[in-house]
């Protein structure tokens, strides 16, 4: 789930390379030796109808697996087990779990570029037949396809997200379609004396990525390979980093860009120095509440492109469910996911939680209407969504990514791009040492 503290998830200090399941099972089973467990296994609820879910921490996330747990009438009971807040904490924990081939773990939240590395390793189960016909089911094409790795499905939707424009209307009369638009709006704004700086996240860490990530989608480019396996890193990636190098050279970025994650660029905004916000849907609400003079002219556009007349590509945030391979209760765990992703279980995490549902019908309930005045926005987004690129090594590419994408204003785009070719195909191969 991103958003403050999930998608800009700080740079990892613990990735592995999974080409193969008995490999990646051998070298983080070195992990568990050499490094405390968080969690010990035999931590959860075993009993004969007991599912354990690993999840992180949501707010009112217990009201859905009770009205799980009701309406299974005893055929089973989710057991809801907190993962740290963060996400790498959240992951490493799955991770030395499943390398010891835990069999009392069922059902796993998945942050949405983890699923390769867990399908890769064959720590989660592929959903067939019925099961991954009920779970794809209505599901928008941006969230559905952060469930599949080689043309399999190895989870279901849980939340989606992704960022949008935010712009105040008092200075900005009409949102701008392309970066160069914006920052060409943003010098006439400062040129004027008003408020003009462009806030998004630019510290060295997955914001940046996302954001860099978005920027290549758009521009139809590609960082690396359908398989995973290779880095590519392409003439309109190249086009992406002086877009990326444009906006931070351009005296209209935030001085605290390199060091704004989301939440950061949030209070920024609220400040009221600045005219455009790329950020997630969360900073509506904080708006109305914390700044209710400047929420009247708090308004949301599609997130900027490239090429005029062409639309951004976004990268989609959010989480999945999957279900362990270890697990003894296989069945159960998939009814109980078919049951906490369902349409009235998102709308009540949508509108209590603040998590987007991935069900398209569930924008079309009168009750998304007050919570997500932006909520066509954000549907038109995730239609023709981006995905981070599905490698099994993301947590290596990833850190490369963020280490040498910071700072964006010492980009030079065609040396960097040989540089990301090189130290990419490095991270994707388990080769060198990460930054």
């Amino acid at each position: 789930m991103d958003g403050p503290g999930r998608s800009a998830r700080s740079r990892s200090t613990t990735s592995t390379k999974t080409r193969s399941r008995s490999r990646a099972s051998a070298l983080l089973g070195v992990a568990l030796v050499t490094a405390p467990l968080l969690a010990a296994c035999g931590s959860g609820d075993t009993g004969g109808n007991t599912l354990n879910l690993y999840a992180a921490p949501e707010e009112n996330f217990e009201k859905v697996i009770e009205s799980c747990n009701a309406s299974a009438n005893g055929k089973y009971n989710i057991v809801y087990n907190k993962l740290p807040r963060g996400a790498d904490g959240q992951r490493e924990q799955m991770v030395r779990r499943l390398a010891a081939g835990d069999d009392e773990m069922d059902i796993l939240y998945l942050d949405s570029p983890w699923l390769a590395e867990f399908a890769e390793a064959g720590w989660i189960r592929e959903w067939t037949g019925n099961y991954k016909e009920e779970a794809e089911r209505g599901v928008l094409a941006g969230p559905l396809e952060s469930t599949r790795y080689k043309n399999r499905t190895y989870a279901a939707t849980k939340n989606t997200n992704v960022q949008l424009l935010w712009y105040r209307d008092d200075v900005v009369p009409k949102p701008p379609e392309t970066w160069a638009e914006m920052i060409a709006q943003a010098k006439a704004l400062k040129a004027a004396g008003k408020p003009h700086t462009a806030v998004m996240t630019g510290a060295q860490y997955e914001g940046l990525v996302v954001q860099y990530n978005t920027m290549v989608a758009s521009a139809g480019g590609k960082i690396i390979s359908e398989d995973g396996l290779s880095a590519v890193v392409d003439d309109n990636a190249v086009r992406a980093l002086a877009t990326l190098k444009d906006f931070a050279t351009s005296g209209i970025a935030s001085a605290s860009l390199t060091s704004s994650q989301e939440d950061e660029v949030r209070k920024e905004f609220q400040n009221g120095n600045s005219a455009f916000q790329l950020n997630w849907p969360y900073v509506y609400a904080s708006m109305q509440k914390e700044k209710p003079e400047l929420a009247k002219n708090f308004k949301w556009a599609r997130y900027p492109g490239i090429d005029k007349g062409k639309p951004s590509k976004v990268t989609i945030g959010g989480a999945n469910y999957g279900v362990s391979t270890y697990s003894t209760k296989a069945d159960l765990a998939f009814e109980a996911v078919l049951c906490l992703r369902k349409p009235d279980n998102q709308l009540y995490s949508a509108i209590n939680s603040g998590v987007a549902p991935t069900i398209e019908s569930v924008y079309d309930r009168p009750e998304m209407t007050e919570k997500y005045p932006m909520k066509e926005t954000i549907r038109e987004e995730l239609r023709d969504a981006a995905n981070r690129p599905l490698t099994a090594a993301w947590q290596n590419v990833s850190t490369v990514l963020s280490t040498i994408l910071s700072p964006p204003a010492s980009i030079d785009p065609q040396k960097t791009a040989e540089r990301l070719r090189k130290e990419l195909q490095a991270a994707i191969d388990s080769k060198g040492v990460m930054p």
